[in-house]
């Protein structure tokens, strides 16, 4: 080969480098401010479920890196099932326990069916999360509150998509045209099998949550739905290992982050504060490769824990250790429950 031919080579992967290196710094930036602003608004505003913006936010950002039509209106249709859940359970469904325990199962099954379709993984994360706090709220409160829990939070749902849209506006990447949704791996049965077995691993820890209204159990709530939506792989122990070890990492740095909040204790300090995480932590999730996830998650852990106990209690105290106990405990049940299905041998669960 010649050494023109290789200089001009040389040049080529330089400018695809430059060009990739400027790309991960606009994802970067964009994920910085928009969880910086959801962090503000959710402690300025304080609406019901507001710590939820944030970790919607941050989800959108990384899960979506591109901005088109199609994901605003699978966003939108979330919203209006969230709104729609909300009616219903403000009708009284609340007080049939097995009727309610039947729908939420149903519902739950649906949206792993939908999770396994890259065009409704959104989707499907905003109806487990709305099936699964909604209904355990309304459980132990007067049937109207459903109604403001679900606006509350189809507000987090509004404030996510609107700085997500902004976001992608004001540092946009220089892109072809949308491409298309990936292809769908899976045939429809296999889907469903896929959707079934991550019922049989989280259903039982959401009937013992349901049924005992455990104290402090919104969070855990919270992250059995996004835990749950991603042992539908084949691989679910190994997956649900990942996820303790993310998730304890997470509890790890609320702890050290409410110790430097102490400090300055005004919302400009925790917007910045936060801020800066999210920039460290965004510039892990995008230059690991393999890795992200844990990052993704642990951040999502830690938005949750601070959202919550800033906007509630002001301060770190026993319900914050409590909560993150209990994220360790449902971990290590989904690794029990997802090895013991891996290693069955029932034939309306193995591919085929």
């Amino acid at each position: 080969m010649s050494d023109k031919a290789i200089s001009s080579e040389a040049s080529v992967a330089a400018s695809v480098t430059e060009a990739l290196t400027e790309a991960t710094q606009i994802r970067i930036l964009r994920f910085t401010v928009g969880v910086g602003l959801a962090v503000f608004l959710a402690a300025w505003l304080d609406w019901d479920l507001a710590h939820i913006a944030p970790v919607l936010t941050a989800k959108f950002l990384v899960d979506k890196p591109t901005l088109h039509r199609e994901t605003l209106i699978e966003l939108l249709l979330a919203m209006l099932v969230t709104i729609g859940l909300g009616m219903l359970l403000s009708g009284g469904i609340t007080q049939y326990p097995i009727p309610l325990m039947m729908l939420i199962g149903l519902m739950m099954m649906w949206g792993y069916y939908l999770f396994t379709n890259p065009k409704w993984n959104l989707f499907a994360t905003i109806l487990i999360l709305a099936i699964l706090i909604l209904p355990f709220i309304a459980m132990g409160s007067t049937t109207a509150v459903s109604g403001f829990l679900a606006g509350g939070l189809t507000i987090s749902g509004v404030v996510a998509i609107t700085l997500f849209t902004l976001a992608h506006v004001y540092f946009p990447e220089q892109e072809a045209e949308f491409p298309g949704f990936a292809p769908v791996m899976l045939t429809p049965p296999q889907r469903w099998r896929a959707a079934f077995r991550a019922l049989l691993i989280s259903f039982p820890v959401v009937c013992f949550f349901f049924v005992f209204q455990i104290s402090e159990a919104i969070l855990t709530m919270i992250f059995i739905a996004l835990l749950s939506l991603m042992i539908t792989g084949e691989k679910s122990v190994k997956l649900s290992a990942f996820l303790v070890v993310s998730n304890g990492l997470g509890g790890l740095l609320a702890i050290g982050s409410f110790t430097v909040l102490a400090i300055v204790p005004n919302i400009g300090f925790y917007t910045l504060f936060i801020s800066l995480l999210a920039m460290v932590m965004a510039s892990k999730i995008y230059t690991v490769g393999e890795k992200a996830p844990v990052y993704v998650t642990a951040f999502s852990t830690l938005l949750v824990l601070i959202g919550s106990t800033l906007l509630s209690s002001g301060d770190i105290d026993s319900t914050t250790i409590t909560r993150i106990v209990q994220l360790v405990v449902v971990g290590l049940y989904m690794i029990v429950a997802a090895y013991f299905l891996e290693t069955r041998t029932w034939k309306f669960l193995q591919p085929v």
